[in-house]
């Protein structure tokens, strides 16, 4: 049983805006009171903070990655029920098992099935994929992939439901009209603070729009990279943070579904001694990964290493096989792929399913932030994978 009554989309939707947001201007969503922190896209949110662990003067946060979800596949029939219900089994399974609380959640791409959904009841499956994390009152977001542009689904129908369902729990927002190209408006920062009561973050989440599949005009393909016009919105919005908050002792997380083709090149380069992980998946299929066609996401990634400093990490789905963090040369970040989560879509036998987590450490009267990761398999419950990322890592 759907939980909430469906919606009827509407090619408008791609433009739409969250209630409260005045596109009139950039600069409304900031808050510029000396009562409240600065460059505060959220307001009306709980505030995003580490938290205090067992060693003193140690500070957590730990960040989990549900990828591929494909939720809503093959809904005519027992099969893609049952998928559906396994994939809900592991989300809640993911958030009971562990001890400490997972402070957020990412939900990177390939929500729901797109092509296999019907015009009348497509967002109500975003009621039921959420429903985990509803319950357990857990902050998230979302980023959005090709299988979430098709004639019945787009991305900012999706984000639209999300926030109508958890208005102060999702962190996902829809970006500027002029950003993102057709079919990519979720392109957003989330800030996350040492301290509650400090005025300037110590981390802040991006996430990026790399479009794909179908418009609701069928036959009519999207473009599956980031938009140019994300490119200047980057540099943009750090020299704000920059204005706003200096440059110094900011790291950075990045979020996007499908990789950027760069990472072709770094699968062709892997040394598993160094950079353990699955490797199932060949790259080099889609637009953006295929190197002949590299000139399609340069702008993005040459923006993104240039002005977001102090980047832990890139991590993108897409790929189901793969789950692996390696170095991604050309710009010297380091690139994750998440793990595929969802019993709908592709796999293959013996690469299960999972999520990626991140324990992000600060110690106080340190530099920096220390950030380990790894893979956790339903299948026996099995870690793997588990990695420190740094200067060093995969070198």
């Amino acid at each position: 049983m759907h939980l909430f009554s469906s919606l009827i989309l509407l090619p408008a939707l791609c433009h739409a805006l969250p209630s409260g947001r005045d596109s009139s201007s950039s600069d409304t969503q900031y808050t510029t009171s000396a009562a409240e922190k600065t460059l505060n896209p959220y307001p009306d949110h709980r505030v995003l903070a580490f938290r205090n662990s067992s060693t003193e003067g140690e500070y957590n946060f730990r960040l989990t990655v549900f990828s591929d979800v494909h939720f809503g596949e093959n809904p005519w029939d027992a099969w893609g029920l049952e998928q559906d219900r396994k994939s809900l089994a592991l989300m809640r399974e993911v958030l009971e098992k562990d001890e400490e609380a997972i402070d957020y959640v990412v939900l990177n791409g390939d929500l729901i099935t797109g092509e296999n959904t019907f015009r009348e009841n497509s967002t109500d499956l975003i009621n039921q994929l959420l429903t985990p994390f509803i319950e357990h009152g857990v902050p998230f977001s979302t980023t959005h992939g090709n299988h979430d542009n098709q004639p019945n689904i787009t991305h900012a129908a999706e984000i639209e439901r999300e926030l109508s369902i958890a208005p102060t729990q999702s962190f996902t927002r829809i970006g500027d009209a002029d950003v993102g190209g057709v079919g990519g408006p979720g392109n957003y920062w989330v800030p996350v603070y040492l301290h509650e009561s400090d005025p300037t973050p110590i981390l802040v989440l991006w996430f990026f729009d790399s479009r794909g599949g179908f418009s609701t005009t069928p036959g009519q393909a999207i473009d599956d990279w980031v938009d140019d016009s994300v490119a200047k919105w980057i540099e943009t919005e750090s020299a704000k943070m920059n204005e706003a908050w200096g440059t110094e002792d900011r790291h950075a997380l990045a979020f996007m579904h499908i990789p950027s083709h760069h990472i072709e090149q770094t699968q062709d380069e892997l040394d598993s001694s160094k950079t353990p992980g699955q490797n199932g998946d060949s790259l080099g299929r889609g637009s953006t990964q295929d190197s002949a066609l590299a000139t399609r996401d340069q702008p993005f990634w040459d923006s993104l290493n240039t002005n977001v400093k102090n980047l832990i990490a890139v991590v993108s789905g897409h790929d189901h096989g793969n789950e692996w963090c390696a170095r991604e040369s050309s710009k010297d970040v380091v690139f994750c792929f998440a793990k595929h989560s969802g019993y709908g879509g592709y796999s293959r036998t013996g690469w299960g399913r999972g999520v990626r987590h991140f324990e992000l450490t600060v110690q106080e009267g340190t530099e920096g932030v220390n950030a380990e990761t790894w893979i956790w398999v339903k299948e026996g419950g099995e870690e793997r994978a588990r990695v420190t990322l740094g200067e060093d890592y995969g070198r």
